[in-house]
Parts: C-alpha cells; sequence; structure tokens
C-alpha cells in the first residue's frame, strides 16, 4: 500500500485559519446542496465547503467519488468542518451494487483483473486496478450480489463479488483505473464486515475479508492519483 498523501505545509499564519498555499488532498464524495452550490464528505477531512476555487466549469453530481486538492482556508466554517479553496477535482466512477443471476451473468463476466489497491473508506469500496486497452468499448467494472441468497451469512458478513468484464480485449499498454461502489444497502444491516470474491490476473480467485471495526481505525488513503481516462463503465 502506497504512503498516505498529507498537507505539504500545516503551520498556519494566525490563529483564524490556514496559510496560502496549504495544499492538502482527500477523497471525497460530492454533495449538490442547490443550483450551483455543492459541499465535499472528505474521508479524513470531514465536511467541507468550497469558499473559493481555482477550478472552474466544475458541474457537481450527487453522490460522486472525486480526488479532492485543495487549500483549506478556515476550521468550522458556517456549519462545516473547514472552508476551503478548490485547487483540482478529479471524479472517479461511482457505482451501486448489482444483482447478479443466471439471466444476466454474461453481463458482468469475470475476467480477471490486475487489482492494485482495494480499501472502504466514506461508506465506498474504492478499488483501484490496470487493465487492458480498450478496443471494442469501455470495459465493465462491478461490484455484484447473488440474487436471492441472504444478504448476510450466519456471522453477520455480506458476501460480494468484484467483477470484471474486459469484452475480449487483450491489447496493450495497460490503463491506470479507478471505481467506487456506495455500501449504503450493505451498511444499512449493520454487518460486521464484508467477504469479497475476487478474480485476481496474478493471485487468481481469492476472497479478501473487511472486518468493518479495523477499517473504522484505520484510514487508508493512497498517495497515486488515478483516473479512469474513459474507459470503463
Amino acid at each position: 500500500m502506497m504512503g498516505l498523501l498529507t498537507m505539504m505545509t500545516a503551520a498556519c499564519n494566525d490563529e483564524d485559519g490556514y496559510s496560502i498555499g496549504d495544499i492538502a488532498v482527500d477523497w471525497v464524495t460530492v454533495h449538490v446542496e442547490g443550483d450551483g452550490v455543492y459541499s465535499f464528505v472528505g474521508d479524513t477531512w470531514g465536511t467541507m465547503f468550497p469558499a473559493a476555487t481555482s477550478y472552474w466549469g466544475y458541474m457537481p453530481v450527487e453522490g460522486e467519488r472525486a480526488f479532492l486538492r485543495f487549500n483549506p482556508l478556515y476550521d468550522n466554517y458556517g456549519g462545516y468542518d473547514v472552508g476551503i479553496k478548490v485547487e483540482d477535482i478529479q471524479p472517479v466512477l461511482t457505482k451501486t451494487i448489482e444483482a447478479v443471476n443466471e439471466d444476466n451473468e454474461s453481463q458482468f463476466a469475470d475476467h480477471p483483473t490486475y487489482l492494485r489497491n482495494l480499501w472502504i473508506g466514506g461508506g465506498y469500496l474504492n478499488v483501484q486496478f490496470l487493465q487492458k486497452s480498450p478496443a471494442n468499448g469501455p470495459h465493465r467494472v462491478s461490484l455484484v450480489h447473488q440474487e436471492g441468497k441472504p444478504l448476510l451469512d450466519e456471522e453477520g458478513y455480506a458476501h460480494l463479488e468484484y467483477r470484471y468484464n474486459s469484452y475480449g480485449d487483450t491489447l496493450n499498454p495497460p490503463l491506470k483505473g479507478m471505481v467506487c461502489f456506495n455500501l449504503n444497502t450493505i451498511l444499512a444491516e449493520n454487518p460486521k464486515g464484508i467477504i469479497l470474491r475476487v478474480n485476481d490476473a496474478e493471485d487468481g480467485k481469492q476472497f479478501i475479508r473487511f472486518n468493518f471495526d479495523e477499517v473504522n481505525k484505520e484510514k487508508v488513503l493512497p498517495s497515486e492519483n488515478i483516473e479512469n481516462e474513459g474507459s470503463i463503465k
């Protein structure tokens, strides 16, 4: 796992706020609060309101995940944890959990995928990966639950599967990608954790256990900024 990205400088000029030029980053969830008005909930920084911006023309999407680069300005800003100046926003593909059954199995496929980082943060399963360059159109990444099976097992774990459909593309070079899956339907059941089945191209099919008690004690924020480059859906 890569190291954490932290503020490059953290010193304040005075007791009222941060220094101009202090730069921080966070994985965030976007909230649309009105016509042209939006805010963020950061996995680390909490609620953030863009009191200023250097990133013009941004079209917010409710519930979308993003990698945010910003200058923190003031703590406890108008009811938010911090007021910020937005420096850069890189939206991340954001999806929900889908139901898989015999009729739609082929849509999701189960092709080997090159996983790099997986972590839970902000109520999302966040996945960084590599994929082959698409030739036939966008590839498909999915988080699925077997339809007809109980959401939680007897021990209180939710069983999910990470699926990848390459549509037969095998071209190089590989592209970096990222996707965030909203876990709200799972979290509403107060599970003990998640057992995730993956088909990793390097390590084969395996199960990864996420214990929420452990996840909540550790904030895992990769330091690399990943973009989807329009190659997945």
